[in-house]
């Protein structure tokens, strides 16, 4: 996997670098700031950027702005904002972008937070999740959109269970690892899908991502 990492501390930076190189991956840029990270991602177009939130030179939400900025240009590309830092206006309209951009050829999201992440197999199955064209987000950073989506129809609809089930999908758990978690029936789990999909209305599809879509129209509302 080709991967873009951007991140200002040059000691995280390097390690990152080490720890996917080891496992097999090419970095094919490592960069310090956003403006380097969107120079980076055009010529290089790689599977994966590893994005940080906060970066030079105002320290703010310069990834995450950027971030936007590659899912507009380049679709291809998935993004992983790995950052410290819960930032859920821009983080709801990073994701929100990949409905628009869903195809079978466009990058996947993800928003992990670095002191929540437990082992590397975690964090590496996380970007392959994202080069696939999935999604990894934090609980903390669902939770954080959800209470931001608060006021629109679309949360209004869902149960609290339903809610439950929906937060767990973004962080791309299986039915069988959502059942384990809250501790129903994998059945139970297929019919509160259903009624999601129903209430946010995406029909009946053969496509492997309609569960993301879920997420993604939920989240983008």
């Amino acid at each position: 996997m080709r991967i873009v990492i951007a991140e200002d501390a040059a000691v995280i930076r390097a390690g990152l670098a080490e720890i996917l190189t080891d496992r097999g991956h090419e970095i094919v840029a490592a960069v310090g700031d956003a403006e380097a990270l969107q120079a980076a991602v055009a010529e290089h177009k790689p599977d994966v950027a590893i994005v940080d939130v906060r970066m030079p030179p105002d320290h703010t939400d310069e990834g995450l702005r950027a971030a936007i900025a590659i899912r507009r240009d380049h679709p291809g590309t998935g993004i992983l904002v790995f950052s410290q830092y819960v930032e859920t206006r821009y983080a709801a309209d990073l994701v929100s972008m990949r409905r628009g951009a869903h195809s079978a050829a466009s990058g996947g999201v993800g928003y992990l937070l670095k002191d929540r992440v437990a082992n590397v197999a975690e964090f590496t199955d996380a970007i392959a999740r994202v080069a696939a064209g999935g999604t990894a987000l934090d609980p903390e950073v669902v939770t954080g959109m959800l209470n931001a989506a608060r006021h629109t129809s679309a949360l209004a609809t869902l149960t609290a269970r339903e809610r439950d089930v929906l937060a767990l999908m973004a962080e791309g758990r299986s039915n069988t690892a959502i059942a384990d978690q809250l501790v129903i029936s994998d059945r139970a789990v297929e019919k509160h899908i259903s009624n999601i999909f129903s209430k946010l209305g995406l029909p009946p599809s053969d496509s492997d991502h309609r569960r993301v879509l879920a997420v993604l129209a939920f989240l983008g509302s």
